[in-house]
């Protein structure tokens, strides 16, 4: 079974790069049918902000269940 595990992550990572190519830099042309801001310059990616809220909510979520599963260990010993 750990043989099987240590496979599939050697897989996992040698195949990484294979899917993480990208298209060439330039891309669309942004004065084509609102592909772009219209104004001659290259289109801006996706806003960031609300996933980052949620990855911050998430980690001091999980941060403070790990705070208090560590107390209430050390209560009980």
């Amino acid at each position: 079974m750990k043989k099987i595990k240590a496979i599939l992550v050697l897989f996992a990572i040698f195949a990484m790069p294979f899917l993480s190519i990208s298209d060439p830099p330039g891309g669309p042309d942004p004065n084509l049918n609102g592909n772009g801001t219209g104004n001659g310059t290259t289109p801006v990616g996706a806003p960031i902000d609300g996933g980052l809220g949620i990855l911050v909510i998430l980690g001091a979520s999980y941060g403070i269940k790990k705070v208090y599963s560590a107390k209430k260990s050390k209560s009980e010993e």
